[in-house]
């Protein structure tokens, strides 16, 4: 088994640029190329890998990630695990890069699975949602008609127009489950407006659609359609109270500050009787590959940025359509 008193691991730390297919556009802007810190551990012959994407909305920048990271170097030589990792670096981008590496050193060390290392059942193939970049109604009805035969779309959204723009696509994808993503970009009138409006067009999810820390008119509001909390949600101290406001929340690694954190989030979140959403920042599928984990059992995926990157790492993940399939042991755990 693991010997967490192993030393002399050494730790190395980079930034990937990866270019996208096409522009990514929500309401805070657009982007063409995904910057990702990467973050390898290795001793002897064992390699454990990590990604994360540091986010600006999250005052994180890659410089800063990479100097919190490098900052560990120390410890891990010493023999830092995932559960000393916790108590050392708080819930974000830096914590997530450095926990997935560690699941991943753990489970070559143990010449076993990160799944079986969590106590969870050997995971299965997911339906991920398919995102439509921010656009005008008819761009992206245009996309929609092109992705018409995936079982699931997610809208990026930002404000007047939105209506008519979740109506193209959903004319031009009939058969389509649908669920739209503000990015904090609503007022609470434009919520109150626009949710019995998309309740009849279908769609079963609306995610952050007010601005987090000021999204206590949810708790007021009706809710046609199930409300899920992204911006609003980080990692377990961010929890309570959010029953009142929302239905669902979004899990997603670079929040939580990994798997580790990631697992436990998913368990109290649903204790409360809240849904769960997985989901992603854009990077490859070295970021997917751990919420696949968590992913298992979650009411929504959005686990497709690697079908937004020009070029994925190799191998990666497999895509067929919207199937996302576990990862492959030399990928990750």
């Amino acid at each position: 088994m693991f010997n967490e008193q192993m030393v002399g691991r050494r730790l190395a730390v980079r930034c990937d640029v990866l270019p996208l297919e096409k522009s990514f556009i929500i309401s805070r802007g657009a982007r063409t190329e995904a910057h990702v810190v990467v973050v390898e551990i290795t001793e002897g012959s064992h390699h454990g890998r990590g990604e994360c994407v540091p986010y600006a909305r999250y005052g994180e920048t890659v410089e800063g990630v990479i100097a919190a990271i490098e900052a560990l170097t120390p410890a891990i030589a010493d023999g830092l695990n995932r559960l000393g990792l916790q108590d050392m670096l708080p819930p974000g981008a830096a914590r997530n890069a450095l926990d997935a590496a560690l699941w991943d050193f753990e489970a070559k060390m143990d010449c076993s699975a990160a799944w079986q290392i969590a106590g969870l059942p050997a995971p299965h193939p997911l339906v991920t949602a398919f995102t439509l970049s921010l656009g005008s109604a008819e761009d992206m009805g245009r996309e929609a008609a092109e992705n018409a035969e995936r079982p699931l779309l997610k809208l990026k959204l930002s404000g007047e127009g939105d209506l008519e723009r979740v109506a193209a696509v959903r004319g031009n994808a009939p058969n389509a489950r649908l669920i739209v993503d503000a990015n904090e970009a609503w007022t609470p009138r434009l919520f109150a407006e626009f949710s019995p409006a998309l309740a009849d067009l279908g769609v079963e999810l609306i995610e952050q659609p007010l601005p987090a820390g000021a999204d206590e008119a949810l708790a007021d509001l009706p809710h046609p359609v199930p409300v899920c909390a992204d911006e609003s949600c980080h990692g377990l101290d961010t929890l309570d109270g959010l029953e009142t406001r929302y239905e669902a929340i979004n899990i997603k690694l670079d929040k939580t500050g990994g798997l580790t954190e990631a697992l436990a989030l998913a368990e109290a979140a649903r204790e409360r009787g809240l849904k769960i959403m997985v989901g992603c920042m854009i990077g490859s599928s070295l970021a997917m590959a751990p919420a696949i984990l968590v992913a298992q059992g979650a009411e929504w995926v959005d686990l497709d940025a690697p079908l937004l990157l020009a070029r994925d790492r190799q191998p990666g993940l497999r895509y067929d359509g919207s199937i996302v399939y576990p990862a492959n042991v030399t990928l990750w755990g």
